[in-house]
C-alpha cells in the first residue's frame, strides 16, 4: 500500500471532530484549509523527507518530479516509459482538478512520493494526493491589491520542496516556507517592496541549505536581483544583483545613473551543476523597455545567463544574447544542460532556444560561446559573430513612427520550458514566427508606475503568424522536423519521456503527443482552454501520469 496512505491515517488521529482549519503559525490569516483526509502528522509520516541528496540526484526517482524543471539539469524529460508511442493513443484523463481563479494558470506541478504540489493565481498552494487528485490542504496567501504591481497578470509557477517544507514566492514578494504535513507558515520574509514594482513569479529552486528566488518587475524599473535564503530560517544568505553597481565591472554599459531603475528582473527558475557549483539563471529586459536613448550602452546584465557560485551569490561568469535590448527580448527562458561531444571531446554544455529568435550553444563551465544560429524568423540582426554578439541591421531600433521588426515582443519563444531528450538527442521548444511593430516614446521614473519607453502592436493578424514545435539538432540548431500548432495566445510548454514521446499542447485548447523522433502526431484531446504552461510525469504504486495546466484547471492522465 502505497505510503500515503500513512499520511491520511495521521490526520484522523490528529485533528479533532469538527476542527478542520488549524490555525497557521503567526497567526497568518491566509492560513492552510484542511481538506477530508488532510495530513497533520509529520512529512515523515509519509513520503520521505526531500534531503538536499535526493534532488542533487532526482534523475534516479523518475516516478517524482522534485523541482519546477524536474531535475537541475532542466531538461523537462523523463526516463517513464510505460505511456509509450505504442499505447498513447488509449490515454485517458484520469481526474481534473477545477482552479479557484479565472486568471490563466501556469503552475507545473511538483510530485513527492504520492504527494502533488500545485500553486493557484494569485500565490495559492494546494497539497494532493498525485494518483487521485483529492486535496489535503490548501494555503491561501493574503494579497492586497492595491500595493502589488504586475505587467503580465497574477502568475505563480509552482514551489520547491525541502526537508518537511515546501517554499513558495508571492505576487507581493514574500517568500515563505510552510510545514508540508499541516500548511501552516513557519517563516515568511519580504524579498523586497511589492508598491515599488517587485514580485516574484516563479518557482524557487533549493541548493543545498538555501532557498534560491528570482523576481519580477522590469516593466516597473526595478534593479534585478536574484537572493539564496537560509532554508530553515528564512535568513538571506547573499543577493546578487544584475546590474553592477558603481565601481563594480559593467557599470560603465549604463549611461548615468540609468542602472538604478534598470530592471533586468530573474522572473524564470535556473538551472545547478552540482560538479561545478554553479548556479545558472536568465535574466530580462533593460528599462525602459523600448528607450535606448535613455540608458546607452550595453546594460550589462540584462537579457543574459549569469552563472554564480551557489555558497557565495558571486559572478564567475555572464553572457549576453542581446546587448543595449530595444525590444523586449528577456533572456529568462530556462537553461538546459547536457553533456555532450564536441570535435570528439565530451563537454558540459548549455542549450538555449532564445526568444530573440537565436539558438545558442555555450560551454557551461566557461560561459565560452560555441555555436548560434536563427531557429525561428528574425530580421533584427545579420548574424552571430566569433563570441556571440549579434551583428545589427541598421534602423531595427524604435521609433516614434514605428519599426517593423520580427521576433514579435513576445518572442521567438518566452518563458515556457523547452526540453532535451537524451533519449533522441534532440532540443525541442515551441517557436513562432512573426512581426510586431515597436514605437518608442519619452518616459519618467516614477516609483511604483510602469516604465516602458514605448510600446508596440501586431503588425499581422496573428492567425497568419506560424507557431510549431520545433525539434533541433542541440550542436547546429539545424531543423529536424517541425509539428504547426494554433497561433493563438499561449506558450506551452515542451516534456520528453523515455517512451519515445514528447507532449506539449496549443492555445486552441489542445493537448497532444507526438513521436519525439519524428514529429508525427500520436494522440490530441480537447482541454477546452489553451495549454500555457509546462507538462509534466511521474509515477504513483508503478502506473504512470501526465500533468498539465491548461486555462482554470489542471488534467491529469494516465492509461486504462
Amino acid at each position: 500500500m502505497r505510503n500515503l496512505t500513512a499520511l491520511v491515517l495521521v490526520l484522523c488521529v490528529a485533528c479533532q471532530p469538527g476542527d478542520s482549519t488549524p490555525e497557521p503559525a503567526g497567526g497568518d490569516p491566509g492560513g492552510a484549509a484542511v481538506g477530508p483526509g488532510a495530513p497533520a502528522g509529520g512529512i515523515g509520516a509519509g513520503p520521505r523527507s526531500v534531503t538536499a541528496e535526493r534532488l542533487v540526484n532526482a534523475e534516479q526517482e523518475p516516478h517524482n518530479w522534485l523541482m519546477y524543471s524536474g531535475d537541475y539539469k532542466s531538461q523537462r524529460y523523463s526516463t517513464l516509459g510505460q505511456i509509450n508511442t505504442g499505447n498513447v493513443a488509449n490515454l485517458k484523463v484520469e481526474w481534473v482538478h477545477q482552479f479557484n481563479t479565472l486568471s490563466q494558470v501556469e503552475t507545473s506541478p511538483v510530485v513527492v512520493d504520492g504527494l502533488m504540489f500545485i500553486t493557484e493565481s494569485p500565490s495559492n498552494l494546494i497539497v494532493m494526493d498525485a494518483a487521485t487528485g483529492r486535496p489535503f490542504w490548501r494555503y491561501d496567501h493574503p494579497v492586497d491589491q492595491d500595493e502589488i504591481r504586475l505587467c503580465c497578470g497574477l502568475n505563480n509557477r509552482g514551489v520547491a520542496v525541502l526537508g518537511d517544507l515546501v517554499y513558495l514566492g508571492t505576487v507581493d514578494a514574500h517568500l515563505l516556507a510552510l510545514d508540508i504535513a499541516t500548511g501552516n507558515v513557519i517563516w515568511d520574509v519580504e524579498v523586497e517592496r511589492a508598491d515599488a514594482g517587485y514580485s516574484i513569479t516563479s518557482a524557487p529552486l533549493i541548493i543545498g541549505d538555501k532557498v534560491v528566488t528570482g523576481m519580477a518587475g522590469g516593466e516597473y524599473g526595478v534593479r534585478g536581483f536574484l537572493d539564496a535564503y537560509d532554508a530553515k530560517t528564512g535568513e538571506r544568505v547573499w543577493r546578487f544583483y544584475t546590474i553592477p553597481g558603481p565601481g563594480e565591472p559593467g557599470n560603465e554599459t549604463w549611461s548615468g545613473d540609468s542602472w538604478r531603475t534598470g530592471g533586468a528582473p530573474t522572473w524564470i527558475t535556473g538551472s545547478y551543476d552540482p560538479d561545478l557549483n554553479l548556479v545558472y539563471w536568465g535574466t530580462g529586459n533593460p528599462a525602459p523597455d523600448w528607450n535606448g536613448d535613455m540608458r546607452l550602452g550595453d546594460n550589462l546584465y540584462a537579457d543574459a545567463v549569469v552563472a554564480l557560485n551557489a555558497d557565495t551569490g558571486e559572478l564567475v561568469w555572464a553572457f549576453q544574447f542581446t546587448p543595449h535590448d530595444t525590444h523586449d527580448w528577456d533572456a529568462i527562458q530556462v537553461p538546459v544542460l547536457a553533456d555532450l561531444e564536441v570535435n570528439g571531446v565530451e563537454r558540459k554544455l548549455m542549450l538555449w532556444a532564445n526568444r530573440n529568435a537565436f539558438y545558442y550553444v555555450l560551454d557551461r563551465e566557461t560561459g565560452e560561446f560555441l555555436h548560434g544560429v536563427p531557429f525561428a524568423e528574425q530580421t533584427w540582426a545579420q548574424g552571430l559573430d566569433p563570441n556571440g554578439r549579434p551583428i545589427l541591421v541598421e534602423d531595427m531600433d524604435p521609433t516614434e513612427e514605428g519599426v517593423e521588426v520580427s521576433p514579435t515582443i513576445g518572442g521567438a519563444t518566452n518563458w515556457n520550458s523547452p526540453s532535451y531528450s537524451p533519449t533522441s538527442g534532440l532540443f525541442y521548444t515551441y517557436a513562432l514566427d512573426g512581426a510586431d511593430i515597436y514605437y518608442m516614446r519619452d518616459d519618467e521614473y516614477v516609483e511604483g508606475e510602469q516604465f516602458t519607453g514605448g510600446y508596440g502592436q501586431r503588425a499581422d493578424d496573428p492567425e497568419n503568424f506560424l507557431t510549431s514545435i520545433r525539434a533541433l539538432d542541440p550542436m547546429t540548431g539545424e531543423l529536424v522536423w517541425e509539428y504547426p500548432i494554433d497561433s493563438s495566445p499561449g506558450r506551452p510548454g515542451v516534456l520528453t519521456t523515455g517512451g519515445g514521446l514528447l507532449f506539449s499542447g496549443s492555445g486552441d485548447g489542445y493537448f497532444f503527443a507526438l513521436d519525439q523522433e519524428t514529429g508525427e502526431s500520436l494522440w490530441h484531446l480537447s482541454v477546452g482552454g489553451r495549454v500555457h504552461a509546462g507538462p509534466m510525469t511521474f509515477s504513483v504504486d508503478g502506473r504512470q501520469y501526465v500533468s498539465v495546466a491548461a486555462s482554470h484547471a489542471l488534467f491529469t492522465f494516465a492509461l486504462p
